[in-house]
């Protein structure tokens, strides 16, 4: 990892989607809420484009995507829906860099990785660009480029901002074991090979010169090829790890790597007290045989998932409690 990638995260953050369609209401929730660490809010309620799979095809260069019945298609030219999906990250930037006038530090924006992209973007036979090996080198090196031009726009506007890329892959898992769909339902794309999967993630990595942090709220993350691909920082539900993942865990912090765990239910219901959020990732740093007093300076906390099912109110409770845990795992690491 560089050392530009190893920049100071903050203790607490959101994964990325809140409910309501609102841009300025989402920065403004977003801003308030951490200030040492917010993220660019996304507001898929508002319909196709503000989705993560239309947002980032709307990012891509030379390629784009359409809405289809059967989902985002790609197409020969830029139509109604990618303007659309521009016009809407655009509205969203322009709410953020106005509530973050004069800020300094980290400052995450998410993208959907360039698995996850071609296991959900339909070439013009209607099945998935993960069918076609061709397919997905151009979709990555597409992709590569739409966030090299979309992370400048975010240093423009926010020139003391330290921007953090998140890649969603929550179909990372489904496309290494050749469990994604084709068209018809009846049969599964075959399992993408392991080497090429982390290869197509570590240009990406190598693309950005600024840390990189793969999101995945799927069972079974593959933390390790992750971490190989050189990933500043793992973002999971913390609910669904397992002691199977304790190596993996352990090397990956240890390797410098962040972890962002996702500690806080993603939909409306009962929040425990901050410190009870934190019980599990303590007794797993015991487990692990790390130090107490490295957890702040490695584990970052999130909400499980991103937000769009929940309420506006438990959207911002959520948020609340993120930081309120996060202050409870620095002050009594033990």
């Amino acid at each position: 990892m560089s050392e530009e990638s190893q920049i100071r995260f903050g203790p607490a953050t959101g994964v990325g989607s809140l409910p309501g369609t609102d841009a300025r209401e989402a920065a403004k929730t977003v801003t308030g809420s951490f200030e040492d660490f917010p993220h660019l809010p996304e507001l898929p309620a508002r319909g196709p484009g503000a989705d993560m799979i239309g947002r980032t095809a709307g990012m891509l260069v030379e390629l784009y995507a359409r809405v289809e019945p059967s989902g985002w298609r790609i197409g020969d030219r830029p139509g109604r829906d990618t303007r659309r999906a521009r016009s809407w990250l655009g509205e969203d930037l322009d709410a953020l860099e106005e509530f973050t006038q004069e800020y300094r530090g980290p400052l995450k924006v998410q993208a959907v990785g360039p698995w996850t992209l071609a296991a959900a973007l339909e070439l013009r036979n209607g099945e998935a660009a993960l069918s076609d090996p061709g397919a997905c080198r151009d979709l990555a090196a597409s992709l590569a480029e739409g966030l090299r031009l979309h992370l400048a726009e975010v240093r423009r506007r926010i020139p003391g901002a330290r921007p953090v890329l998140q890649l969603d892959e929550p179909s990372l898992t489904a496309v290494l074991r050749g469990q994604v769909r084709t068209a018809s339902g009846y049969r599964t794309h075959r399992a993408v090979d392991r080497q090429t999967v982390e290869a197509a993630l570590r240009d990406i990595v190598s693309a950005h010169d600024g840390p990189v942090v793969v999101h995945s709220c799927a069972p079974d993350v593959p933390f390790a090829l992750l971490r190989r691909a050189g990933v500043a920082g793992l973002s999971f539900d913390f609910s669904l790890l397992t002691e199977r993942d304790d190596e993996a865990i352990g090397e990956a912090v240890e390797d410098g790597v962040r972890l962002l765990a996702g500690v806080v239910p993603g939909t409306d219901g009962p929040l425990s007290d901050p410190g009870g959020s934190v019980v599990g990732v303590r007794t797993l740093w015991r487990r692990l045989g790390l130090r107490p007093e490295l957890l702040a300076e490695a584990v970052t906390l999130t909400p499980a998932c991103g937000l769009a099912g929940a309420s506006p109110q438990y959207a911002r409770s959520a948020y609340a409690h993120c930081v309120r845990a996060a202050r409870s795992l620095a002050d009594n690491p033990e």
